[in-house]
């Protein structure tokens, strides 16, 4: 399985950045004003707040399938579309979402920092992407948030 978000996340630890990036995050919305989260980083592109959105889905969806391919024998992930998820999602403010999204964050952080290397390499089906380990799962949510911080950073500087 390749990660596609893997050059965002480089040689950085996985479990290191999912530490540090909500507070590299927390930062930037600290600095932001209500109109700043309906802003994007380009034509057609989630605003703040969608994008904060979008971190709540995900970090809910990973920590349910770490917790699942942990738990459940020969576990296979269900995929699901993000834009029609986005679709169907009640709007919040980005306050609403960050405050959600760090919350979940803080939630998950001792369950993955609690992984033995057995856990880590506990297999598990993904339809889409073949044969992965929760280890993998760590790694593309580390990469997946990167890719979406420089999103944020973008909007944070465009004041």
């Amino acid at each position: 399985m390749k990660n596609p978000y893997e050059e965002r996340l480089a040689t950085q630890d996985p479990l290191a950045a999912l530490d540090e990036t909500p507070e590299r995050i927390r930062v930037l919305v600290g600095r932001m004003r209500n109109e700043d989260f309906g802003r994007s980083y380009g034509p057609g592109k989630w605003s703040a707040a969608q994008l904060l959105d979008h971190l709540v889905h995900e970090e809910m969806i990973f920590g349910m399938r770490v917790r699942m391919a942990l738990t459940v024998p020969g576990y296979v992930v269900q995929p699901f579309d993000q834009d029609k998820m986005m679709a169907r999602e009640g709007r919040h403010t980005g306050w609403e979402a960050f405050d959600a999204y760090y919350r979940l964050r803080r939630w998950n952080l001792p369950l993955y920092r609690s992984l033995t290397p057995e856990d880590r390499a506990r297999r598990f089906t993904h339809p889409e992407r073949g044969e992965m380990t929760v280890g993998d799962l760590l790694t593309v949510l580390a990469g997946h948030e990167l890719h979406h911080l420089a999103h944020l950073e973008q909007i944070a500087g465009a004041k």
